[in-house]
């Protein structure tokens, strides 16, 4: 290699390690131009490309990389993780079984093979692979982490929730810092005890059905909810006081996190408490009803296509507005945006908000959504909060899911124990739309036509 050519090369690198994407970007194309054969740098431009959510441009990146390099770890596992990414799981598996097999030490890998076999929808094959790995490496979180999932999806959840313990201590999430002791079992008799929400907003809905078990054994409960939930929560079954902020002066004794509750007595599918009852003030419910008044008469249909864009899943579980334009043709069907964030700009400008009515970006809080969602006759949604307070509601609620779901909705069947209200309809080939929302056409067609949700 020559001076120059070495320069080049090291000046994109750096770029790369910079977080200048776009120089990095022109820069590796302009050494790949004068040096086509280092699979190095053609991984490196796939791990550019991935972190930047184009992942059919970089999965050609590792193929090649790949093609040019089989023999190294690095550039299998490049191409492994953007397999796992674009559902192609039996492929990744094969790579880092091969991985695996040179290197028994790599904890990070074994963990892998489980999410690929969890992926696949084979629960009880990746609990009992990731159980030999937790043994093997008793200090790695995130091995019992996937192995907590693994038991998630086959619905061993008393299993699952010790192991999920594990999360506070992989760099996913930071860990609380509180001057008062965590619960751990203690007497709750007469004590205070303060619950903490985590994660997304939808996670919140989903776990606050199990607050009423914490009162039962606690004198006191408190709920520290976010405040886009807040008047949601207001009403919730469990808690003495739901808060948003909690008082210098009020007295705690210990706390606990929410996804920590179902370890006071979450055994099986047959546990699961009905969803919280959620309260919907009067406000919200006239703003809906005025929102709507236009279109009495109408079937009334709630749309979402997208959750957090920050959660770095939403690329696979979100699909754009535009997937829903068929849906428009139904004769006597209206659709509502119930979607605030980022993705109303393509929205709005592409003139889809004259056939599906925005209700959703003047939203205060979740309040103003779920009050819209009271005065549809069914919701459609991508799984994202929505889809939780949907279900808790009560409302029909159908939940469109990409290949490889969340827990709570497993890898088979329509229904799902944890929201009765709802229909699941399943993405049946990794990044393809089209057919399942084909599904859905057709379904709403049967169901105008014949009531049947």
């Amino acid at each position: 290699m020559t001076a120059d050519l070495a320069k080049l090369r090291g000046l994109a690198v750096d770029a790369h390690r910079a977080g200048r994407k776009a120089d990095a970007m022109t820069l590796y194309s302009d050494y790949l131009a004068k040096a086509p054969g280092d699979a190095g740098i053609w991984s490196n431009l796939g791990i550019l490309l991935r972190n930047d959510q184009k992942h059919l441009m970089a999965l050609r990146m590792q193929e090649h990389a790949f093609a040019l390099d089989p023999e190294t770890s690095g550039v299998r596992n490049n191409l492994a993780n953007i397999y796992s990414d674009v559902g192609r799981y039996e492929d990744s598996l094969a790579l880092r079984r091969q991985v695996v097999a040179a290197s028994q030490a790599d904890p990070n890998q074994k963990g892998m093979i489980g999410r690929c076999l969890r992926g696949l929808g084979r629960y009880d094959e990746a609990a009992d692979w990731l159980r030999t790995c937790v043994a093997e490496h008793p200090d790695d979180a995130e091995l019992q982490v996937q192995l907590a999932f693994a038991l998630l999806g086959a619905q061993r959840y008393d299993e699952a929730f010790r192991y999920y313990r594990a999360r506070w201590r992989t760099p996913e999430l930071t860990p609380r810092k509180m001057t008062l002791p965590e619960w751990e079992g203690q007497d709750l008799t007469g004590k205070t005890i303060l619950v903490l929400t985590e994660q997304g907003f939808g996670d919140s809905v989903l776990f606050a059905r199990f607050l009423p078990w914490l009162r039962a054994r606690a004198g006191r409960v408190v709920f520290l909810a976010e405040k886009p939930l807040m008047r949601l929560f207001a009403g919730l079954d469990g808690p003495d006081d739901v808060v948003t902020a909690l008082p210098n002066t009020y007295r705690v004794d210990y706390w606990i996190n929410i996804m920590d509750l179902p370890l006071l007595g979450l055994n099986s599918a047959a546990d699961i408490p009905a969803p919280s009852r959620l309260t919907v003030p009067k406000d919200s419910i006239d703003r809906a009803a005025a929102i709507t008044a236009p279109f009495a008469g109408k079937f009334k249909v709630g749309v979402v296509w997208s959750g957090s864009a920050t959660y770095k899943g939403n690329a696979f579980r979100s699909f754009s507005h535009t997937d829903y334009l068929p849906l428009t043709e139904q004769p006597g069907v209206q659709l509502f945006s119930l979607y605030k964030g980022p993705f109303l700009d393509a929205y709005q400008a592409d003139g889809t908000s004259a056939l599906i009515v925005d209700t959703a970006s003047t939203d205060r809080d979740f309040a103003d959504c779920a009050a819209t969602m009271q005065d549809m006759d069914l919701i459609i949604t991508s799984d994202t909060a929505t889809a939780h307070i949907a279900g808790s509601l009560g409302v029909p609620t159908w939940v469109i899911l990409h290949w490889d779901p969340f827990w709570v909705f497993r890898h088979d069947g329509d229904t799902t124990p944890w929201y009765p209200s709802m229909r699941l309809f399943r993405q049946r080939t990794p990044l393809d739309w089209t057919g399942v929302f084909a599904q859905v056409k057709a379904a709403l067609a049967d169901h105008v036509t014949t009531g049947k949700v």
